[in-house]
């Protein structure tokens, strides 16, 4: 009898020891997004070149939208606060229409290497840029960089120079990368979803097949914004996979009684809660520098996360009212202060050039429904609910926490979901779109992330 309930006991520990284990890991989302249904034939698994490709007909198409344009009075003194201020609006859409120079800048799109290839039903665009030369014995390191809303792959145009030839911009030559930058699917150039429920997981899915079709069975990850939460799920799925991640954005979506008393009282009791001075700076008042902020610039979230068709067709339908919506965010989220300027400081951090790309991008390819649909993929079902929610990230992970991004999580509370932080920084300067904003300040923490990663797994293998 003894010897029957050690046996139950025994069994139950089992279960309860590998069942743990398992729940470490997220499951691998096998979808088909394409139209109709799935087909019973193998999928086409080539890799085809792409180029960015405009029509005249779109061309005279947009300009005669842009001749046609209605704007709205701005009142007076608003500056960014009521959003995209109307008259300097008009100066946007004059230098689009009489400067801005499109074929040019499909000539700088097209200066990396991109290409197609079809997964799970739907095409993968995606840029895939080798290092120009390796030092003798030394190979490059596969770092996948994915984007988020409302940019594209082309925030990362400024920053893969210096991490595919780090040398020839002051960064030495230790670690060299040969870098993949994705469309996130539904964004720029990537097929959009043809059925519903396509949310990060399916994303990170997605990425991890890209990434093994490509041959790198290990790899490195970095994102921002929605490219944070799909690294940091391609992060749950494939732990064997991915050598390390990289953030420079932290979403904490699951608030425990720990998170509540930090609110309350780390502004008195920082190091009770593992609160650094600049977390206090940065954090508090908390009203104001979260909740206000939540309150009075997560509206389009909620209209992304709920509706996201209603106001799409509109932004797809007119340029200016698409490039009002996104300029907004290029203001806001590079610096809130911003919002006093006239012109939004749109131009203290970014060229017209930049800015009009990536609008063009989004226009060309019809895409800012679809991306907007994203939102509510992944925020459909609620907050903190979904298996990744819950979940630790066992991988190696590095923060660069940039000083105007819109809300600060603090390394105590990135801890808890990324129980393996090797590296977190606070950067001396940037906003939300930092490799565009950035690049050399990304680039070198990348650098230093991955050095110490490096040199940890050297140590563990001798040790062995």
């Amino acid at each position: 009898m003894l010897l029957e309930v050690f046996l139950v006991l025994g069994t139950i520990l089992i279960y309860f020891f590998f069942s743990k284990k398992n729940e470490e890991t997220l499951p691998f989302k096998d979808g088909w997004w394409g139209r109709g249904q799935k087909p019973v034939t193998k999928e086409d698994s080539s890799i085809r070149p792409f180029k960015v490709e405009t029509a005249e007909e779109e061309l005279s198409d947009l300009f005669r939208r842009l001749d046609q344009a209605r704007f709205t009075e701005p009142l007076e003194n608003s500056c960014f606060h009521y959003g995209t201020n109307s008259m300097h609006l008009k100066k946007v859409v004059s230098y689009w229409k009489n400067q801005f120079n499109w074929k040019k800048q499909v000539e700088v799109l097209n200066k990396y290497p991109q290409f197609k290839t079809k997964i799970q039903g739907i095409d993968i665009h995606f840029v895939h840029v080798k290092p120009p030369r390796l030092p003798e014995g030394q190979a490059a390191k596969p770092l996948l960089m994915v984007h988020g809303w409302p940019g594209s792959f082309y925030e990362f145009y400024k920053i893969i120079p210096l991490l595919t030839d780090p040398a020839s911009h002051g960064l030495g030559d230790e670690h060299i990368f040969e870098v993949i930058c994705p469309s996130i699917p539904g964004y720029g150039f990537s097929e959009a979803p043809h059925k519903q429920d396509f949310n990060s997981v399916s994303a990170a899915s997605v990425f991890y097949e890209l990434m093994l079709r490509l041959g790198f069975n290990e790899f490195y990850t970095q994102g921002g914004d929605a490219g944070c939460l799909i690294c940091t799920n391609l992060a749950q799925i494939a732990p064997s996979h991915v050598k390390g991640l990289h953030l420079n954005m932290v979403l904490v979506s699951k608030l425990g009684l720990s998170h509540l008393l930090s609110i309350l009282l780390g502004q008195y009791f920082p190091g009770l809660f593992g609160f650094q001075d600049e977390d206090v700076r940065r954090m508090f008042p908390f009203l104001k520098k979260w909740l206000y902020k939540i309150l009075s610039e997560f509206g389009y979230a909620h209209i992304q996360a709920t509706k996201p068709d209603t106001v799409g067709c509109g932004l797809n339908d007119s340029p200016v009212g698409l490039a009002a919506y996104i300029l907004e965010k290029f203001s806001s989220w590079t610096d809130m202060e911003f919002q006093n300027l006239e012109d939004g400081g749109l131009e203290r951090k970014f060229s017209l050039d930049d800015l009009l790309t990536n609008i063009m991008i989004y226009w060309v390819s019809g895409c800012i429904v679809s991306s907007m649909r994203f939102y509510k993929e992944n925020l459909q079902k609620g907050i903190g609910t979904q298996k990744h929610d819950k979940l630790t990230v066992q991988v190696p992970t590095g923060i660069a926490a940039f000083p105007n991004e819109i809300l600060h999580i603090p390394q105590a509370w990135a801890k808890k979901k990324y129980t393996n932080l090797v590296s977190f920084h606070f950067m001396p300067r940037g906003g939300h779109f930092a490799a565009l904003e950035e690049p050399e300040l990304l680039a070198k923490d990348i650098l230093q992330f991955v050095d110490k990663v490096e040199k940890e797994q050297l140590w563990k293998k001798k040790g062995e």
